[in-house]
């Protein structure tokens, strides 16, 4: 062989490595992100998941590509958003909230899912057990559905006056009928009379608070659903003009002008999550990663808020909140 014509070889073979190499990368991981809220309200959350997902090993925009679903609290726009990240052959469903998992559980048996819930993951249908998830599906527990008698009772501590408790549920959150029954054996149980209010728009909470003032509610406990969380600002400003001292299930709420909040640390829940995701991107299997269950509880009180309804805030309580707003 001439020595220009293997030069010329040489450099064709050379040119080519580049090609190849590139041919034999893997391609981004796709994480399907499915939430019922708007990503407004939800920021917070989202930053969260996404911190997670970094400690498991995986930033956005470099070696991970994640592919964000809201449904705005149209809880019927999950399924069709669901089977469009399935279509996407997304690597893996983060499901943020009881309405999104069960949406993204029943658009697929293949794609693995990593959910957020509120709610017990067993008796909604998630997974067979905590310890062995089964199936395609694992996540974390946040326990929020499950602490409403705590809330009534930290209620009933600070206004020992009330004998009418209202609770506000959104009819369309999956788990909502089960755990206003809940809230009511535990006000029967502090012998307090109990109305529930539903409501799943905006229109329909404005209605529900002008009812809680017809009727003297003399509290109101708000249930535990992104739809509400996401219009935190309304809901606040309605306890505020009609005066109700009221409890919420996520410190958001108390940030933003609400009385009092007891709940899951729901930013820690979603980092969780994240961290799952990472994992179940890196190779493992839902059915092998048990449920994780939160362990990370806050109890945050608004003094502002409280001296503006005219309540005494016992020396009891301030020693066991987690954090006092001024």
């Amino acid at each position: 062989m001439r020595r220009r014509n293997f030069i010329a070889l040489l450099g064709s073979g050379v040119a080519g490595w580049p090609i190849a190499a590139r041919a034999q990368q893997p391609a981004m991981p796709v994480i399907g992100f499915l939430n019922g809220a708007s990503p407004e309200g939800y920021a917070l959350y989202a930053a969260a998941f996404r911190q997670g997902l970094k400690e498991a090993g995986y930033v956005e925009g470099q070696n991970a590509t994640i592919e964000y679903r809201w449904a705005e609290g149209h809880y019927d726009r999950l399924p069709a958003l669901a089977a469009n990240l399935v279509q996407h052959k997304v690597t893996v469903i983060a499901a943020g909230s009881t309405p999104a998992a069960l949406a993204a559980k029943a658009a697929t048996s293949t794609v693995p899912i990593v959910f957020t819930t509120g709610g017990d993951p067993i008796k909604l249908g998630l997974v067979a057990s905590l310890n062995r998830p089964g199936g395609n599906v694992t996540g974390v527990s946040n326990l929020i559905t499950e602490l409403g008698s705590k809330r009534l009772g930290l209620l009933r501590e600070l206004v020992p006056s009330i004998t009418l408790i209202a609770t506000l549920i959104n009819p369309n959150f999956p788990d909502a009928e089960r755990e206003s029954r809940d809230v009511e054996a535990a006000a029967r149980a502090l012998g307090l009379q109990h109305i529930v209010l539903k409501a799943g728009s905006e229109r329909e909470i404005d209605t529900a608070f002008a009812t809680m003032a017809q009727q003297s509610s003399g509290a109101l406990d708000v249930n535990v659903d992104p739809f509400f969380t996401a219009r935190r600002n309304q809901i606040v400003a309605l306890a505020a003009r009609h005066a109700i001292p009221a409890i919420y299930p996520v410190r958001d709420f108390a940030v933003a002008g609400g009385l009092m909040s007891y709940g899951t640390d729901f930013a820690d829940s979603y980092r969780q999550t994240g961290i799952y995701t990472g994992r179940v991107v890196r190779g493992e299997k839902p059915a092998d990663l048990p449920v994780q269950r939160s362990t990370k509880f806050e109890f945050v009180i608004n003094f502002k808020t409280a001296k503006a309804l005219g309540l005494a805030v016992p020396n009891s309580m301030q020693l066991l909140a987690d954090e006092v707003i001024e």
